[in-house]
């Protein structure tokens, strides 16, 4: 692979919270750059208004920053291809629609929602895949300018080949070709004048000298839309690389509803981010056995993006214990130890916001631990005998836990103020007062029905350790609640 001039970037969406995933892209891509001399630049792909907010854009930063890597631009170092996140790019993207419409590699489409909806339902019915059925592709430019010109609402479509096939070379897969029949017209402008991924991801990589885009293996059904975008534009596309996406051991999708993939849970829970880097680099390299413990600069020495492995990479949770541990042992120092520890018990004001909490609920300082512990806790040791003194059967505890989980996912910004609102509003949505729902969660996220406030509690363990607390006490409940039937 050329090292001349490499620019590589992560380009993460701030639609929740920061994936493992998108530190084993970043650390992929990182690796390229600092073994080829090149930049590693970080943008924020946030077009999804709805759903990127800027407390998820400040995670993704301190989740790569905890990372230990550094990017050369991006929105916080600034730099000469700026800005860096795209919805302040919003006004560079329409001269290349624009280009494309004069040119015939798009169309604009009048169809209404309503009309989208039944041609999906209708293709679904006959056991087709939904696409777009090419209605507006033939109107006449006449009509075309009428239309626009009326205000009449509209977006802007991807024109795409109807026979053949689309043929390109991937850095890991190989010569890859996809039938352009199976290739969706892609919207690339929507109504509101906001490019879509696709649209945004070519004009960016274009403007930011891209030379490499190295992305998970779910994109690669994307490439011939951007080839295409890159053609009608006259653009020279880069290099694209697909890696294989990190799964579970039974090659499932690594996803939060089967195991925690938040960075911020590996931090909350004492890992080291070197040791973390190190498991995710395994999957990068070849080494013989008894040399896996590797540091950043032994990880990039042992580079070889020409060696790239096409299996799955096993989120190996053993593992990493395995190569944290090590790190603990043989890489700290006593010193180093201990300021590891007091920095992490410090993480997000856990320890100092805990102990101003448990003040008021002490009569001794030896109280203080089994008290306040949870917060520092891998694990609260949930038992059915820790629910066992609750009012709430097993089965409504169920009921009000499992509600609980899901509802919280859809708390966008996470603090004492929003957390209680929700709660709140879960309890009238169950018809239940807040003291019935309460009192479950305060054993599920602290192991205990006594201890500090559970908003400011849950606040202060972060969405992701609530989450798979809240997930473990869903697999008790379910037990007890299924014994007794």
């Amino acid at each position: 692979m050329t090292n001349s001039g490499v620019r590589v970037r992560i380009a993460p969406s701030p639609t929740g919270e920061p994936h493992v995933g998108t530190a084993y892209i970043a650390l992929f891509n990182y690796l390229f750059a600092k073994k080829f001399d090149g930049e590693f630049i970080l943008r924020i792909e946030d077009t999804d208004a709805t759903r990127s907010t800027a407390e998820f854009e400040q995670k993704v930063l301190d989740a790569l920053i905890w990372t230990g890597l550094t990017w050369s631009e991006g929105p916080d170092v600034g730099g000469p291809y700026g800005p860096y996140r795209q919805s302040e790019r919003k006004d560079l993207y329409r001269p290349f629609v624009d280009k494309m419409l004069d040119n015939g590699g798009a169309f604009r489409c009048f169809c209404t929602p309503e009309r989208l909806e039944s041609m999906r339902e209708a293709q679904r019915a006959a056991g087709k895949p939904p696409g777009y059925d090419g209605l507006c592709l033939h109107l006449k430019a006449e009509e075309v300018t009428a239309r626009v010109e009326a205000g009449e609402p509209h977006v802007v479509r991807l024109k795409v080949p109807t026979e053949g096939s689309c043929d390109f070379h991937d850095g890991v897969y190989g010569d890859v070709s996809i039938p352009w029949e199976s290739v969706d017209m892609q919207v690339l402008l929507k109504g509101d004048g906001m490019p879509t991924y696709h649209m945004a991801n070519v004009v960016d990589d274009h403007m930011m000298k891209i030379t490499h885009v190295a992305r998970g293996e779910e994109w690669l059904a994307s490439v011939p839309k951007h080839i295409l975008i890159y053609k009608h534009l006259g653009l020279e596309p880069p290099v694209f690389m697909h890696l294989s996406l990190m799964r579970n051991h039974d090659k499932s999708k690594l996803s939060k509803r089967k195991n925690p993939t938040s960075i911020s849970y590996y931090s909350a829970l004492g890992y080291l981010p070197e040791a973390l880097m190190n498991f995710l680099g395994l999957f990068f390299i070849q080494i013989a056995e008894g040399e896996e413990l590797l540091s950043m600069e032994e990880l990039i020495a042992k580079f070889d993006p020409d060696n790239l492995s096409k299996a799955g990479a096993i989120f190996d949770i053993q593992k990493l214990d395995w190569l944290n541990g090590r790190w603990l042992r043989e890489k700290l120092s006593p010193e180093d130890f201990v300021a590891r520890v007091l920095d992490w018990s410090m993480e997000n004001d856990r320890l100092v916001e805990g102990l101003k909490l448990a003040q008021s609920r002490v009569t001794k300082l030896g109280e203080v631990p089994p008290l306040a512990g949870f917060l520092l806790a891998n694990d609260v040791g949930l038992t059915p005998a820790s629910f066992g003194g609750l009012k709430t059967s097993p089965a409504e505890t169920l009921e009000i836990v499992t509600t609980v989980q899901a509802d919280l996912e859809k708390i966008l910004e996470w603090n004492v103020t929003t957390i209680e609102e929700e709660l709140r509003a879960i309890s009238e949505r169950m018809e239940k007062k807040l003291r019935v729902v309460t009192p479950p969660l305060f054993v599920a996220v602290s192991g205990s029905q006594r201890s500090l406030p559970l908003f400011d509690s849950m606040a202060l363990l972060g969405r992701s350790v609530v989450r798979q607390r809240l997930k473990v006490a869903i697999q008790v409940l379910t037990a007890m609640a299924g014994a007794q039937n």
